[in-house]
């Protein structure tokens, strides 16, 4: 038998990347997106792309039921992937801006996973994977909105692991460091549509950050979407999965540090970095 796998996020980057590896490996692939647009694309590669939008509870249904209809309700793993930053110091983020965010990469990957869980409940197993991100773990200054989103989804993904024992369900975090993407260009839009940093109380601090904001730098130790896949892959088909996956340096060390260093020295490693 054919196995099945959900993505989301599969517009660019990660979950595209990860989608058509899928796929040359022999899964039957759905390759979800946010905009129709995007999932027009991606039918052209010869793609299942049905349109999930986090933020829209209505796409999250439809969008699964289209894509059990075509299995014959099954489904063997579920990738958890789209998700966005907004850039900004915490004092200047409106709260609407972190219940906006809170629903696409918290809310949505919640609802989604609830509804999958039965599937494959009747299956007798079942893959969950949660594209988390290093700053679940270890928190940054100027990413308050998105640490928050990951630490709620290490939070969930933990108790989730552990209440889903004997049950054949296995729910797995990959915590990346930098990825080759589109990351940095999309979390620019949300900045500019959410923070006033003009009329911030640190606006200068502000001015300074906006060159590593704006500009297309690759970072130090940046891997790219093909290293977040090979941790999927050993995810979704290894006998005994591990709870966590770690992809770049800067996550290992980030762990090593979090482990063997006091909080307020972390503290000013990481504000320097």
């Amino acid at each position: 038998m054919v196995r099945t796998i959900l993505i989301t996020g599969c517009s660019s980057g990660i979950g595209r990347d990860a989608a058509l590896t899928m796929r040359d490996r022999g899964w039957r692939v759905f390759a979800a997106c946010r905009r129709a647009t995007d999932c027009d694309g991606l039918h052209a590669l010869g793609l299942e792309s049905p349109r999930i939008d986090y933020e829209d509870p209505q796409s999250i249904e439809a969008g699964l039921g289209e894509v059990l209809e075509s299995t014959g309700g099954r489904l063997d793993a579920l990738f958890n992937n789209g998700a966005y930053a907004i850039p900004g110091l915490v004092e200047d983020l409106p709260t609407d801006a972190l219940r906006t965010i809170f629903e696409a990469n918290v809310f949505g990957w919640h609802d989604l996973t609830r509804r999958v869980i039965p599937v494959m409940r009747r299956a007798g197993s079942g893959r969950i994977v949660q594209n988390s991100s290093v700053l679940g773990f270890a928190a940054a200054p100027w990413r308050g909105a998105y640490n928050a989103t990951k630490f709620a989804v290490e939070g969930l993904t933990d108790t989730l692991r552990m209440e889903l024992r004997g049950t054949g369900i296995d729910a797995i975090l990959i915590e990346p460091g930098p990825i080759t993407s589109r990351f940095r260009a999309n979390a620019r839009a949300q900045f500019e549509r959410w923070i006033d940093w003009r009329g911030a109380a640190r606006r200068t601090e502000y001015e300074a950050m906006m060159g590593r904001l704006y500009e297309d730098r690759t970072a130090r130790f940046e891997l790219p979407p093909a290293a977040v896949t090979r941790a999927l892959i050993h995810a979704v088909e290894a006998r005994h999965p591990r709870a966590r996956y770690r992809v770049t340096v800067p996550t290992t060390l980030a762990m090593i540090l979090k482990r063997a260093a006091p909080t307020r020295m972390v503290d000013r490693i990481v504000s320097n970095s």
